[in-house]
């Protein structure tokens, strides 16, 4: 099952790279940045964690007892939104085996179901999208946003997923899945 979820991302991956070039002039995204995994919940698939999860044993022992801890610390907390446990010194120690919230972020999209523009968290933090983004009346002046819904049950159910015959399972918080 991983190793068709790995072409399934290989597809996945080229087509937001698209995506990625197409929108580039609003994506601040740099190595370094890490906005986008300080503060959220991160749903993951029962598949997506798997695959993370491959990756995780990879690490060395430090990296994992690191995480580890901070796994603990958030089921502790229970905090609703918290930074990815896998995000260490800035950078996604994971970063291949991240899931699909991970590789979408950054993107703006058109939800058809809202009939409105979906911006990445960051925009309020003056990053991704600002400079289309009035903060005091929430409009989005995007001439051309992306018209694929980019989230994760949509993407998952997709029938470029059907195809490969994945079964994903439930979404939850990454952090629920611990």
């Amino acid at each position: 099952m991983l190793k068709r979820y790995e072409k399934f991302l290989e597809k996945l991956d080229k087509r937001l790279e698209k995506y990625f070039e197409e929108q580039c002039e609003f994506i601040k995204c740099n190595p370094g940045c890490s906005a986008c995994c300080e503060v959220g919940e991160y749903p993951f698939s029962r598949l997506e964690l798997e695959y993370l999860m491959s990756g995780f044993v990879e690490l060395p022992f430090g990296t994992k007892h690191i995480i580890k801890e901070e796994i603990k610390r958030l089921k502790k907390e229970h905090p609703k939104l918290y930074k990815c446990p896998f995000l260490i010194n800035n950078m996604c120690s994971v970063y291949k085996y991240r899931g699909i919230v991970c590789r979408t972020h950054g993107l703006a999209w058109y939800d058809e179901e809202a009939n409105r523009i979906r911006l990445p968290y960051c925009v309020n933090v003056g990053l991704n999208y600002s400079k289309v983004f009035d903060r005091e009346t929430g409009e989005v002046f995007l001439q051309n946003p992306i018209r694929e819904r980019l989230r994760i049950d949509t993407i998952l159910r997709s029938p470029e997923a059907q195809e490969y015959k994945l079964e994903c399972g439930e979404i939850r918080p990454l952090i629920n899945w611990f």
